[in-house]
């Protein structure tokens, strides 16, 4: 404690920073409640999305002055059991939605599974959804550029060898529909 005392005296907060601290702690929260929620619940997510992640991000450095400024009641907060209940529990909490997520424990989601069942597809079966049979849909891509050698190709092996993504097959085939 007394380094931080110490750090602020020789490196004091700009009255400016530590008077607006709290107040932009307070705003960029709001905005990172409000646009959670809708983002939880696919409210206007592409309006919401870039808002939430950026302001967050800044909400960062007003909390680092606020904690500077008021390091002494903080640091109080970490020689009683609540501030560790609390540590103890937000971390489980994290860890119990990261793992599966990074394990694949947890499934997948539903835009992935579709996308890999397209690029896992041979033409000739993606060829119905789109208004075309397999050949149709095979020259079409031929047209574009693309080395198909046969409908009952895969759009991943169709990739590999036309040196484009399966992403972008995927979408140049979407562009094909009748």
């Amino acid at each position: 404690m007394a380094f931080s005392r110490d750090l602020q005296k020789r490196i004091p907060i700009p009255a400016f920073l530590s008077r607006y601290a709290t107040p932009l702690i307070t705003g960029l929260f709001v905005v990172s409640l409000v646009s959670g929620v809708a983002l939880f619940f696919h409210i206007g997510t592409t309006a919401f999305r870039g808002m939430h992640e950026w302001l967050s991000l800044v909400l960062i450095a007003p909390f680092a002055l606020h904690v500077w400024k008021n390091w002494r009641p903080f640091a109080g907060y970490f020689k009683r059991p609540p501030m560790m209940i609390a540590l103890g529990i937000s971390l489980a909490t994290a860890v119990a939605f990261a793992v599966p997520a990074m394990t694949g424990a947890g499934g997948t989601s539903p835009q992935r599974a579709i996308f890999q069942a397209f690029e896992n597809g041979a033409v000739a079966d993606l060829a119905p959804l789109f208004g075309h049979d397999g050949a149709s849909l095979a020259a079409a891509l031929k047209a574009q550029g693309l080395t198909v050698e046969s409908p009952s190709q895969k759009v991943r092996d169709i990739a590999d060898a036309s040196g484009r993504s399966p992403f972008e097959v995927v979408g140049l085939i979407a562009a094909e529909k009748r």
